[in-house]
């Protein structure tokens, strides 16, 4: 009998149920401490970027988030070393990896290979999202010929492939393709109903755009809206930093943030970027400090791979590092 598989009742060999943690298993097991958080990582560029990263993830797998997530170039133009680092993230640390798989560019039998990577290095937690097409995150979708059309049907691949786990993204405000808010609404239920066991939303920088979205939810469907709308955050830094938070959200930030961020940057020829970023790290705080009271099941925060600002903000919440892993 291989590892891969068990007697049935039957007399037919059947899967073999994973010992990963789910997302949702992590969260209750590290709830016991607060609320949790967790951390999205990029597949670095080059050799540098990688050495770099991994100081990165050293750094927070001393605090013990419940997942980490590494996202996917666009078009899969990073797949081999996103494959294989997040390979390395569920082997060679405590971590509990989540791998992003995108439909743009791919056909079917693809996604499917990718898959089967993934499982063979021990993955069962996978972030399904459709993806931005690769250029130009706001440009025409294109669906891949042999491909899909939209995230839920990734969903269903996925689920249909074995014993996955599996997230997809939410949008507080809206996606930026969608006609109104409750067309939004009705394609995140179909995501969940098809089998994803939360959602990630896009960056904001307004909790009520978050709150209503979860009120959306669960005025459209109470059972689907009882699973976990995790919030995404993200320090700003620098006003480059507020250039990348937009192009990443396809939405301007508030004016009150960047009124704030602007008076920090200063008049002069230069930004006044040690201001800016403590601004930044403030602002962050404040809103992961509302979503905390207003029930947020965890906070998970876009690094950019590297583990300051964001730490920082742990700190401010009372975040810190702990003596050993958090477990069951």
């Amino acid at each position: 009998m291989t590892d891969a598989e068990r007697p049935a009742t039957n007399g037919q060999p059947t899967p073999l149920v994973s010992r990963t943690p789910s997302v949702a298993q992590s969260l209750r097991t590290h709830a016991g401490r607060g609320v949790p958080f967790s951390v999205e990582f990029n597949p670095p560029r080059d050799a540098a970027g990688e050495a770099r990263l991994w100081r990165t993830v050293r750094e927070f797998e001393r605090m013990h988030p419940a997942f980490v997530s590494m996202t996917y170039g666009a078009g899969g133009s990073t797949k081999g070393r996103t494959a294989r680092i997040t390979g390395e993230l569920a082997t060679e640390t405590t971590l509990l990896p989540v791998a992003h798989l995108t439909a743009v560019g791919h056909s079917v039998a693809e996604l499917r290979a990718l898959i089967g990577c993934y499982a063979d290095s021990g993955i069962r937690n996978v972030l399904v999202l459709r993806g931005d097409p690769p250029g130009d995150p706001l440009g025409e979708w294109r669906k891949h010929p042999g491909g899909v059309e939209y995230a839920e049907e990734l969903v269903r691949i996925v689920r249909d492939l074995g014993d996955f786990h599996v997230g997809v993204a939410s949008f507080p405000q809206g996606h930026h393709r969608s006609p109104d808010l409750d067309h939004d609404t009705r394609h995140l239920v179909a995501k969940l109903r098809a089998g994803a066991e939360y959602s990630i939303t896009q960056m904001f920088f307004d909790v009520e755009h978050y709150l209503r979205l979860r009120d959306r939810v669960v005025a459209l469907d109470p059972i689907e809206g009882a699973k976990p709308i995790i919030p995404e955050l993200m320090p700003i830094t620098s006003l480059r930093t507020v250039q990348r938070a937009e192009e990443l959200s396809g939405r301007s930030l508030p004016k009150r943030v960047m009124e704030r961020l602007r008076r920090a940057a200063g008049d002069g020829p230069e930004e006044n970027r040690a201001a800016v970023r403590a601004e930044g790290v403030d602002i962050a705080t404040e809103l992961t400090r509302r979503l905390i009271n207003e029930g947020a099941p965890c906070l998970h925060f876009i690094t950019l791979n590297f583990a300051k600002a964001t730490s920082e903000v742990l700190g401010n919440l009372g975040y810190g590092v702990t003596a050993a892993p958090i477990s069951a």
